[in-house]
Parts: structure tokens; sequence; C-alpha cells
């Protein structure tokens, strides 16, 4: 399997360096910047499979790069773990809601830091190789495009599969419909929002089994997320 891509955003030299150095170690392949601008170009010449984001950086802001990245449906995506000295709550909050996957206040330990990323890895490798991800009792091979759940082929609609393909990249996490209307749909779709709600509904009705719990949770004010059954 060949190595994952991580762009890691950080403009403190020393620190950068040093994870540079760790991440190299450990098999990645690493491309670094401490420019919110230059991380855009980066992420878009050539995706990255997770992005290592400070939050003060020159140039463009860490989190409006993170708020960028989250609307262009090539890097929508790409899992985001956000690196700041912030440590007040609505920092935290913030960033979170702006599309980060997970949150690390400095000073942190590089050890911590390299067991999330591994952590991440280990969930949506499946998913970059072409493997058959595995939610709970959901298995899906992005191969043949294909869905079963307890063993039971399921028939799924295009945007369906879609859907629960997007999902199951990123299991437990919260979506907005916005961010499902980008990552499903694209970017300057002139689709509504309600229009979620209506292929969430089919989705559910297409691998809903009776007696069994729906994996898709709505969160109130929210949006939408696929636990493990």
């Amino acid at each position: 399997m060949s190595a994952a891509k991580l762009l890691l955003v950080e403009d403190d030299q020393a620190l950068s360096e040093l994870l540079e150095y760790r991440f190299q170690n450990e098999g990645y392949n690493v491309r670094c910047t401490g420019d919110g601008d230059e991380a855009l170009v980066l992420a878009s010449e050539d995706v990255p499979d997770l992005i290592i984001l400070d939050w003060m950086i020159e140039g463009t802001s860490g989190i409006e790069v993170c708020r960028r990245l989250r609307r262009d449906k090539e890097t929508a995506h790409v899992p985001i773990i956000m690196l700041t000295a912030r440590e007040a709550e609505d920092d935290r909050v913030r960033g979170l809601e702006t599309g980060a996957d997970d949150y690390l206040t400095k000073p942190f330990s590089p050890r911590e830091l390299l067991a999330r990323v591994a952590a991440v890895m280990r969930r949506i490798r499946p998913a970059l190789a072409g493997e058959t991800i595995e939610v709970g009792d959901i298995k899906l091979d992005p191969v043949a495009h294909k869905v079963q759940r307890r063993g039971r082929s399921l028939q799924l609609g295009p945007t369906e599969y879609r859907l629960l393909k997007f999902f199951m990249e990123s299991p437990g996490r919260v979506f907005s419909r916005g961010q499902l209307l980008d990552g499903v749909w694209g970017t300057g779709s002139d689709i509504e929002l309600r229009t979620v709600d209506v292929h969430i509904r089919r989705l559910r009705k297409a691998i809903g089994i009776e007696g069994v719990k729906d994996p898709i949770r709505t969160v109130r004010s929210a949006g939408y997320a696929l636990e493990a059954a």
C-alpha cells in the first residue's frame, strides 16, 4: 500500500521540522508549509490523505483554510486535525464546527499527535485503497459498487450510494446538510438543502431491516451521522 500523504501546515519552524521528521519515520509522505495561502494551493495540486493545520499561521488563517477546504468538493472529505495555542472552549467548538475532525492544544506530545493521526488513517485507509469499508453491520465495496447489511444485498440508487459512502468514510461524525450537499453533490450545486432530507429518508429505507436499529442518527439543529449499529 502506498504511503499516506500528509500536509502539515505549521509556521513554527522548529515544531514543523520535528513533526516532519517524526511522521516521515512512521512512513508518511509529508509536505510542509507555514502559510495558509500556500496550504490551499498544495492541497488542490495534490489532495492529501490527511491535513494537520495550525490555527495561527501566516497568510490566510487556519480556521479560514479549514472552511475553504470543506467547501471544495475535492478536499471536503480530507480529515483535518487542528493545532492551536487557544484553549477556550468557544475556540475549540468553532474549530470543530468549521469542519475540523480533531483538535489538539499546544503544547502537546508528538506521540499523542502521531497516535491521533494513526487512528484516523486506520479508519479511512480502506476507502483510500479501494477496499471494502465496514461500519457496524454494513459493508460497502467501492470497486464493485455493492452494499450489504447482515449478509443481505441492498439496492441503492446512485445518490443514496454516494451518500452512504460519504457517511461510511467518516463514521460517527455529524455532518450538516450543507456539508452533505457539498460532499455528495459538490460545491456550486443548486440543489436545495431540503433535498438532502429526502435522500436521507430514501437511504434509511434502502438500508433498513425490520427490528434492527437505524444506523443513521439525526442530530437536532446539527445534521446527520452514521453510527455503528
